[in-house]
């Protein structure tokens, strides 16, 4: 039995942070940062099931073209993630009456749809990349037992040694999003890159403001790196733990981005609603 200070159930038999209940849970889920946005996407539904707020997570259950389809926003940030994702996994395959691990393995489909800065010409403003590979520099997998099964090692030590790595207390890790999503989602309108979850917006990402950087020139040697013909191509903030974590425990994940800023160019689409719009409608026909 699952303890209660392990898996915490609200009064009501909901989850503590989403509030969301086991039968509220559509198989198919698209994830999206902004609570507003979860009406965007639910726009499109048929009809609407139910509706649940808590904090910043926004949730909304209904059908799209005679598809169940969960929409769900989870903030900013990987260690939002990490909640998202365990309390997801346990809505679907913990019995919540019992407290027990369900006899039954039920699979989550989740598509993260997000806004991203590109750091390639080949990803301009306006450009839809898939996360085929995720870069975490946020150290949430590393807390769960077997990540090394689902990370690309080879990749993380040409990443380390390419970008002559000088944060010490960190290490990047490098995941995999589920290639029959990958397959799935990206035609011939979606580029598959290599993303970075950074564990921050500002000095994470390169950005300077009043606070020096621990290595300037981070961002210099990230947008030159190749490896096995492949090129960093964006930063975020999510990709990563939701690949790793889902892979370990068994779920389809994959993130993809509307590329809204150029970090090399150093160009911003701050009216990008039209363009994460249509990405949305993609992602709601190939789910």
């Amino acid at each position: 039995m699952i303890a209660p200070s392990e898996l915490i159930i609200n009064p009501d038999s909901s989850c503590f942070h989403l509030h969301l209940k086991p039968e509220q849970l559509a198989d198919k889920i698209i994830m999206v940062g902004d609570p507003d946005r979860v009406n965007t996407v639910a726009s499109y539904f048929d009809m609407k099931e139910c509706e649940v707020s808590s904090r910043e997570f926004h949730t909304i259950t209904g059908t799209y073209k005679g598809k169940r389809i969960t929409t769900l926003s989870h903030g900013i940030g990987t260690d939002n993630i990490d909640i998202v994702l365990n309390e997801l996994d346990a809505l679907a395959n913990i019995d919540f009456a019992s407290r027990t691990i369900k006899p039954e393995f039920r699979q989550l489909t989740m598509v993260r749809v997000g806004t991203s800065g590109g750091l390639q010409p080949f990803v301009p403003v306006g450009t839809y990349v898939a996360a085929g590979k995720s870069i975490g520099f946020d150290g949430v997998l590393y807390f769960y037992a077997g990540s090394e099964e689902v990370r690309d090692k080879a990749f993380e030590s040409e990443l380390i040694r390419q970008l002559e790595w000088k944060l010490n207390d960190i290490k990047p890790y490098v995941v995999s999003a589920d290639p029959s999503l990958v397959e799935q989602i990206t035609q011939n309108d979606i580029i598959r890159g290599v993303t970075i979850a950074a564990n921050g917006f500002y000095g994470p990402q390169g950005r300077r403001l009043r606070l020096p950087l621990a290595d300037p020139e981070l961002n210099r040697k990230i947008e030159a790196f190749k490896f096995n013909d492949s090129r960093i191509t964006n930063f975020e903030m999510e990709s990563s733990s939701l690949a790793g974590l889902s892979a370990l425990m068994g779920h389809r994940a994959m993130t993809v981005c509307c590329i809204i800023a150029g970090r090399v160019t150093q160009d911003m689409n701050t009216e990008y609603k039209g363009s994460i719009a249509g990405l949305i409608e993609t992602v709601l026909d190939r789910i």
